[in-house]
C-alpha cells in the first residue's frame, strides 16, 4: 500500500498543473455580445509565460468547425506574452458557446478558452 501511495504522489507531483505555466491576460471566457450572421469575429487570447524556460504552443484544438485558430510557432520566453487568435464564423442564428483547448509542449493537460454570444440575422 505504501509503495502504491508513493508511486501516485511521485507521479502527480511530476506533472505541472496547466494553470501554473501561464497566466491568461484577461478572461478565459469572452462574451462577444450580439454579432451578425455570416461574419467572422476574431478574439485574441494572450498569455504570460510563468515558467523559467521558453514555452511553445504545441496545438490548439477547436471544439467545432465554426472556430478557427492561429498562433505563432515560436517559443515564448519566460515573463513574455504570447497570443492565440480565435475566429468564430457566425453561420447559425442564436446563442453560441464554443471552446478551443490550448496545449503547451512538454506540459500535461490543456487550457479551455471560451467564446460566447448571440448571432443575429
Amino acid at each position: 500500500m505504501i509503495y502504491l501511495l508513493s508511486f501516485i504522489l511521485s507521479f502527480s507531483s511530476a506533472a505541472t498543473p496547466p494553470g501554473d505555466i501561464v497566466e491568461w491576460q484577461g478572461e478565459m471566457t469572452v462574451d462577444m455580445g450580439d454579432i451578425f450572421q455570416g461574419e467572422d469575429h476574431l478574439h485574441v487570447f494572450k498569455f504570460k509565460n510563468l515558467t523559467d524556460a521558453p514555452i511553445l504552443v504545441e496545438n490548439v484544438r477547436a471544439g467545432c468547425g465554426c472556430t478557427a485558430t492561429e498562433w505563432e510557432n515560436v517559443p515564448v520566453a519566460p515573463g513574455e506574452i504570447g497570443s492565440i487568435n480565435v475566429t468564430y464564423d457566425a453561420m447559425n442564428v442564436g446563442y453560441f458557446r464554443k471552446y478551443v483547448k490550448v496545449f503547451f509542449h512538454d506540459h500535461r493537460g490543456g487550457h479551455k478558452l471560451w467564446l460566447e454570444g448571440f448571432v443575429e440575422k
